[in-house]
Parts: structure tokens; sequence; C-alpha cells
């Protein structure tokens, strides 16, 4: 009978070790498994979000300063075709010159609080064109052109 007993329960372990039972040990290991996976997955996420938002950011600055940079070299070619009126491009005056007015209006729409300050030196025909911004998340930048203009009184 003993013999009998034995073999039932071997063949009985073997049966549920075969449908997937587990010791006593290992019970909750799949769900500990699982809520590691998740939280992997979770801050792999958060991850591609945070280096969503970094991209985002970067290609905003990258825009206003290639928008300034034009917006210079605009200005700079307004002047080349206007040579007789290059002085009437200088912050000082700029206002009541209709072509400088107009660009500085363009400027103001373009970049976000910005600030214009054009010099034009007549005896050397140099033009600095500074233009500041500050961006939505609040920081402020500059960008600087420097050219010479050729003038018939320089």
């Amino acid at each position: 009978m003993s013999t009998r007993y034995s073999s039932f329960s071997s063949s009985k372990r073997s049966r549920n070790l075969s449908k997937g039972a587990h010791p006593a040990s290992m019970r909750g290991a799949t769900l500990v498994e699982v809520l590691v996976a998740m939280l992997l997955f979770m801050l792999g996420v958060l991850g591609l979000v945070g280096l969503q938002a970094s991209m985002t950011r970067a290609q905003t600055d990258a825009k206003f300063r290639a928008d300034a940079s034009y917006l210079a070299g605009e200005l700079t070619g307004m002047m080349w075709s206007d040579t007789i009126n290059a002085a009437k491009y200088d912050s000082a005056t700029c206002a009541s010159y209709g072509p400088c007015s107009s660009w500085a209006d363009k400027v103001a729409q373009v970049m976000p609080s910005s600030n214009v300050l054009v010099t034009f030196t007549s005896a050397t025909g140099e033009v600095s064109i500074v233009i500041s911004w500050s961006t939505p998340t609040g920081e402020t930048h500059k960008h600087t052109a420097v050219s010479t203009i050729l003038t018939s009184e320089g």
C-alpha cells in the first residue's frame, strides 16, 4: 500500500508541475516582474517626453536666431540698394523713413519682445544691426550683424 501511495503522490506532483503550478516561494514573482517591466517602460516614455520638450525648445530658439539673421540681412540689402539714403536707416531717424519704418514693424511682428538698434557711420560706411529678443521662456538673446555700405559720401 505504501508503494501505491508513493506512486500516486509522485504522479500528482509531476502533474501539478506540468500545469504550471509554482512552489510557495515563487508565488507573486510574475506580478513583480510585470511591475518592474511597467516601471522601466514608464521611465523610457518619460525620457522620450523630456527629450521631445528639449528638442522643441531648441527648435524654437534656432528659428528665432534664423529669423534675426534673415531680418538683419534684409536690412543690409535694403541699405545696399538705397545707398543715397543709407544714413536714414540709423535708429535715430528710422521711424521717419518709410522703408526702415516698415522693416522695424516687420521685426516687431516676427520676433517676440524685440528691440532693434541700427547704427550707421557715414564716414566709414559701417552699419551695425543689433536685434535682441526674449523667448517665451524668458531667455534674452541678441544677434549682431556688421557690414560696410559703400556710399557716395564714404
